[in-house]
C-alpha cells in the first residue's frame, strides 16, 4: 500500500528520481524530495504535481545529512520509506581516471546510501517500521570495461544492503534494491558525453518510468531485490554461476563503452 506513505527520495531533481516522485503523488503518496543543487530543486518542485516537500541535501556531507533528516522528521512526523537514488558515474578506465574521481564517486553513490541510511534508521527501528530501498544497478553484480568506479560504488551498495538487511531482521525495517540496467536519464550527460555508449545500447535502454513502476512495487510488495530489464538481469546470473565461460563468451559485447 503507497497510498498515505510519506518518502525520503535523495537524487530527485531529474531521471529516474523526479519519475519517482511523481508516480509517488499520482498514487497517493507524499515524496520529500532532496536534490545538492538549489536551482535544480527549485525548479523540479514548480514541475512536479501534487502536493511533495523539497529540502536542499547534500549526501556527501555528514552534518548536512544528519541535520536536513532531523529536520524533516520534525516537520513531517516520520518518514516511512527512505528511497536511496543520488548517483553519477563517469565511464574511464582505471589508467585514465584519478583518484579523485574514484573517491568522489563513492562519496556519493556508495557513502550517501550509507549517511542517509545511518541518520533515518534510529526513526524506524524505534518506530518497528518502515523501509529503505537502495536504487543500485546491475553494474553492481556485474562489472563491464571502463565502469571500475561506478560498478565499484555499486558493488558497495549491494553489499551494504544484503548486509543492513539481516542486521535488522525482525525489526520491522524492510531493506530492498533495485537493479537497473541502462536508462534513458541525464545520467549520461556526466557518464556518456560524447554519446558512445548510449548509440550502442540504445536498442535496449529502458525508460525511467519503467523503472519507477519497479520501485513502487518493491515498496507496495516489500520486495527484497529487483533486477531489470529480464535480459540484463539473466546476463548477470549466468556470469555469477559460470564468469569464466561469461568472460569468453560475454566479455566483447560488455565493451560497449
Amino acid at each position: 500500500m503507497i497510498q498515505g506513505k510519506k518518502v525520503l527520495l535523495t537524487g530527485a531533481t531529474s531521471g529516474i528520481g523526479l519519475v519517482t516522485a511523481q508516480m509517488l503523488i499520482d498514487h497517493g503518496a507524499l515524496p520529500i524530495i532532496t536534490g545538492r543543487s538549489e536551482s535544480k530543486l527549485t525548479e523540479t518542485y514548480k514541475t512536479l504535481r501534487g502536493e511533495h516537500g523539497s529540502y536542499l541535501m547534500d549526501v556527501t556531507s555528514d552534518a548536512q545529512v544528519t541535520e536536513v533528516i532531523a529536520r524533516i522528521m520534525t516537520d513531517y512526523d516520520g518518514i516511512d520509506v527512505l528511497i536511496n537514488n543520488a548517483g553519477y558515474a563517469r565511464f574511464e578506465t582505471l589508467a585514465n581516471a584519478s583518484i579523485e574521481s574514484y573517491a568522489e564517486m563513492m562519496e556519493t553513490n556508495y557513502m550517501g546510501t550509507v549517511r542517509c541510511s545511518k541518520a533515518l534508521l534510529p526513526y524506524m527501528t524505534e518506530r518497528g517500521s518502515g523501509q529503505i530501498v537502495n536504487i543500485a544497478s546491475l553494474a553492481g553484480k556485474l562489472g563491464t570495461p571502463k565502469s571500475t568506479a561506478y560498478s565499484a560504488t555499486k558493488h558497495a551498495v549491494l553489499g551494504f544492503t544484503n548486509a543492513l538487511r539481516l542486521e535488522l531482521a525482525g525489526s520491522g525495517v524492510i531493506v530492498s534494491a533495485v537493479n537497473p540496467g541502462p536508462v534513458a536519464t541525464p545520467f549520461f550527460d556526466t557518464a556518456d558525453p560524447d554519446g558512445h555508449y548510449v548509440n550502442n545500447v540504445r536498442w535496449m535502454m529502458m525508460k525511467p518510468e519503467r523503472v519507477a513502476r519497479a520501485i513502487l512495487r518493491v515498496i507496495e510488495r516489500g520486495k527484497r531485490e529487483v533486477n531489470l530489464p529480464f535480459m540484463g538481469a539473466a546476463g548477470t546470473l549466468l556470469y555469477q554461476l559460470l564468469p569464466g565461460l561469461a568472460d569468453r563468451i560475454a566479455g566483447p559485447w560488455l565493451n560497449k563503452k
